[in-house]
C-alpha cells in the first residue's frame, strides 16, 4: 500500500470521533435551521391562498399537488433544505473548524486534469448498468421475521418515489431551469463537499487506505439518502465519484460527475414528457442484461484510462 500524502491530513485534529461529532453537529444545526426557514417560506408563499398554518410544511410534503404553485413551493423548500443541510454546514466546518480554504480541497488545479471530458461520457455510459442494479436492488426481500421492517422500508420508498415523481413532473423550460438548480447543481456541490471533500479525505487519512476511505464515504453517502431499495446503486455511484476525486485531485471533477448524473436524468425526463424522446430513463426495467454488461465494460475502460492519464510521471499523484 502506498503511503497517503501528508497534505491529505486535512486537519490537525487527531481524534476522528471528535471530528465526526463536530461535523455531525454542524449538519444537524444546519438541517434544523433549514427546516425553520423552509417552514417560514411555506407560510409566506401559501398565505396568498388564505392558509398560514405552520403545519403546511408537513402537508405540502404529503400532498404538494393540493397547493397552488405547490411544485414551485416544494422546489424552494428542497433547495433551502439542501443548502442548509449540506452546503452551508460543510463550508462552515471547513473554514471555522479545520481552518482551511476552498483551494485546500484540491491538490491539483483543474486545468491539469487530463481527459476531463471523459467524465461526462463515463457517467452516461454507467447509467444502463446502474439501472440494472437498481432493478435488482428493488427486488430485495427480507426474512419473514423482519416483515414489519420491510413494510416500513417499502412505505418509505413509496413516499419518496411519489415525491420524486411529482418533482420531476415539469412541463415548461422555466420549471426545467429550477429543477436543474435544485436537483442537479445544489446536490452536486453540497453532497460532494461533504462526502468526498471532507469525509472521504478524512477517512483516507485516518485509515491510511485510499480504497477504504472511498468506500466508507460511499456507504455513508448512500445511507444518508434513506432509500433502501436504491442503496447498492448509490454506493456504486458514490465510489465512482470517489475514485474520480482520488485520481484527479480536484473536487470539481466529482462535482461535475454528480451534476451530469442528476442533470442528464432531469433533462431526459423533461424530453420524455415533451415527447421529444421515447426513452423513459426512470424505467429501469427496460435495461437488457447485455446492454448493462456493455455499459459496465465501457465504464471500466474509461475509468482505467482516466486513472492512467492522470497518474503519468508528469502529473501529481494525489491519492494512489
Amino acid at each position: 500500500m502506498q503511503p497517503v500524502p501528508t497534505d491529505l491530513r486535512t486537519t490537525p485534529e487527531p481524534h476522528p470521533l471528535r471530528t465526526l461529532l463536530l461535523l455531525t453537529g454542524f449538519v444537524i444545526l444546519g438541517m434544523s435551521l433549514g427546516s425553520l426557514i423552509a417552514a417560514l417560506v411555506v407560510v409566506a408563499l401559501s398565505s396568498t391562498g388564505g392558509d398560514t398554518s405552520l403545519t403546511n410544511l408537513a402537508a405540502l410534503l404529503q400532498n404538494p399537488a393540493a397547493y397552488p404553485n405547490g411544485w414551485y413551493i416544494l422546489m424552494t423548500v428542497q433547495g433551502i433544505s439542501h443548502a442548509c443541510t449540506f452546503l452551508l454546514p460543510c463550508l462552515a466546518y471547513w473554514y471555522l473548524i479545520d481552518r482551511r480554504r476552498w483551494s485546500d480541497f484540491n491538490t491539483r488545479p483543474l486545468v491539469t486534469v487530463s481527459a476531463l471530458g471523459l467524465v461526462v461520457l463515463l457517467v452516461i455510459a454507467f447509467m444502463p448498468f446502474n439501472g440494472l442494479i437498481i432493478e435488482w436492488n428493488q427486488q430485495l426481500k427480507l426474512p419473514e421475521t423482519l416483515a414489519p421492517v420491510e413494510q416500513w422500508m417499502r412505505r418509505k420508498e413509496d413516499e419518496l418515489a411519489n415525491l420524486t415523481k411529482y418533482l420531476t413532473s415539469f412541463r415548461t423550460t422555466g420549471q426545467l431551469t429550477v429543477a436543474m438548480l435544485v436537483i442537479a447543481v445544489l446536490p452536486a456541490i453540497g453532497e460532494e463537499l461533504l462526502f468526498r471533500g471532507i469525509l472521504q479525505r478524512k477517512f483516507v487519512a485516518w485509515t491510511r487506505n485510499v480504497h477504504a476511505g472511498i468506500w466508507l464515504a460511499a456507504f455513508i453517502f448512500s445511507a444518508i439518502h434513506v432509500q433502501f431499495y436504491g442503496f447498492i446503486p448509490r454506493v456504486l455511484l458514490g465510489a465512482m465519484f470517489g475514485y474520480l476525486y482520488a485520481w484527479s485531485g480536484n473536487l470539481w471533477v466529482p462535482i461535475l460527475a454528480h451534476f451530469i448524473n442528476n442533470g442528464f436524468t432531469v433533462l431526459m425526463v423533461f424530453m420524455y414528457h415533451q415527447k421529444l424522446t421515447s426513452i423513459d430513463i426512470e424505467n429501469t426495467k427496460t435495461v437488457p442484461l447485455l446492454g448493462a454488461l456493455v455499459s459496465l465494460v465501457f465504464s471500466a475502460i474509461i475509468l482505467v484510462y482516466f486513472r492512467r492519464v492522470n497518474q503519468r510521471p508528469s502529473n501529481a499523484q494525489p491519492y494512489v
